[in-house]
């Protein structure tokens, strides 16, 4: 009789074993098809429990009494597939007449208790179908981020959802973003993660720290240009807008109108230009937006009013010319002064390390989602790097970045230092690199990319 039990208990320690190290191989072998027999299991009345069903019909009403039958029960939406994921389960429903799928959205922590499941997000596929992506564990307890992670052009994978996707900053679809975030919230190995991520690709990075450059210099391989104090940002970002003037110059050029030319071949921004006259796009991030919007006095305060002025005219006129900003800072209100509102309007991407006070979160959702600023105050001290992102259409969802040491930043930027173009515009504030010594080996040349 022991040895009977012997094979059991092994499978029951290996399965504990799996659940604390490996949670992915645990889901995948046992979690899996406990979660899905669960969830079949309770559906009518869990739905009956959380208010997502709808009466009997009229028809189906009289047919009961004309037959002398029980009055028929409510009907729950009707289920099209269940299917596994690696980090839970994807269940798509179609909804009955009448229900709307903010329903299921307002319902989705009652969901996620009542199917014992970690974590439920709500979305709506088309008309009359809602699909509930059910997270089996904890994904962001420990960030990993896919081997093959598809990245191409300006969409770099930056962090993983909650619901087990990988989060993109994808530059073409959201030109602008805006991230804060307190002290120790994980803002900085955000930013990090995104610069090494867009160090391989064919991008001029271009930064402003006002902390002397300790963020930002140590990667300055791969920076086109760099500021590390606000007078210098002031002559940077006026030095960048001539730059994005001539950037215009020749998309007008080249627009090439006349009644033969197909409407596809007209171009209004870089992207649309023949290849070999396609500029680099750029990517400005600027690492505390509050350093270059403080002012002591009159100087400062006219030196802040150009910095502002600029900013907010790249922000408005950039995308067209490729030039994208990735604006940090731990408070982004109105207290900052003149434009800053004006600024933070034009910022559709937006991401919530930690904040210290409900306004913090305010100045980043206030405006798109209340939901979302609930969800940054909501954010464990102990847990740095997990965020709340979200656009100006109001959807968000929490994100937790994988933590990248400044050394595997720095490797990453090295690496890629040769892709690093030259805009004669910037050229003056290109960062000074200092030759690294390889005892044992020949110091290899680096040739440099030039921009149009």
């Amino acid at each position: 009789m022991d040895a009977c039990w012997v094979p059991l208990l092994v499978v029951l320690v290996a399965a504990l074993l799996l659940r604390w190290m490996r949670p992915t191989w645990y889901w995948l072998t046992f979690g899996v098809t406990f979660a899905a027999v669960r969830v079949l299991i309770r559906y009518r009345s869990v739905m009956d429990a959380c208010g997502l069903t709808v009466p009997p019909s009229r028809w189906r009403l009289a047919l009961a009494r004309v037959a002398n039958r029980p009055v028929p029960e409510a009907r729950s939406p009707r289920i099209l597939w269940l299917r596994p994921t690696v980090t839970g389960l994807v269940l798509r429903l179609k909804l009955r007449p009448g229900q709307d799928a903010f329903d299921f959205s307002a319902s989705s922590d009652r969901l996620r208790h009542s199917f014992s499941l970690h974590n439920v997000v709500s979305r709506e596929v088309r008309s009359g179908v809602v699909e509930l992506r059910m997270t089996g564990y904890d994904v962001l307890r420990r960030v990993r981020m896919p081997t093959v992670v598809p990245g191409e052009g300006l969409r770099v994978p930056v962090a993983l959802r909650e619901d087990g996707e990988v989060h993109y900053r994808d530059y073409r679809q959201v030109p602008h973003a805006l991230n804060v975030g307190a002290t120790q919230s994980g803002k900085s190995v955000y930013q990090r993660t995104l610069v090494a991520g867009l160090a391989p690709q064919n991008v001029a990075l271009v930064g402003i720290d006002c902390k002397n450059g300790v963020e930002l210099a140590p990667l300055a391989a791969r920076f086109t240009a760099l500021a590390d104090n606000p007078g210098a940002a002031a002559d940077l970002l006026a030095a960048l807008v001539a730059y994005m003037g001539r950037v215009y110059e020749l998309i007008r050029t080249e627009q090439r109108i006349s009644v033969a030319l197909p409407d596809a071949e007209i171009t209004a921004d870089i992207w649309d230009l023949p290849a070999h006259l396609r500029p680099v796009p750029v990517v400005l991030l600027v690492d505390e937006v509050a350093e270059l919007a403080l002012a002591a006095n009159k100087a400062e305060e006219a030196r802040r009013d150009q910095i502002v002025t600029h900013l907010v005219r790249l922000s408005q006129l950039g995308r067209a010319a490729g030039i994208y900003l990735e604006i940090c800072g731990q408070r982004f209100g109105s207290e900052l002064g003149k434009g800053i509102t004006m600024l933070r309007a034009q910022l559709t991407g937006r991401t919530a390390h930690r904040v210290n006070d409900e306004t913090s979160a305010n100045m980043a959702f206030g405006d798109t989602s209340p939901d979302a600023v609930l969800a940054a105050v909501q954010i464990d001290k102990n847990r740095p790097g997990t965020a709340v992102a979200g656009d100006s259409s109001g959807g968000w969802s929490r994100i937790r970045a994988p933590h990248t040491t400044l050394r595997q930043a720095v490797d990453t930027c090295n690496a890629h230092a040769h892709r690093t173009p030259s805009i004669p515009e910037l050229e003056p504030f290109r960062p000074a690199v200092p030759v690294r010594v390889l005892i044992g080996k020949v110091q290899p040349k680096t040739t440099t990319a030039t921009a149009f």
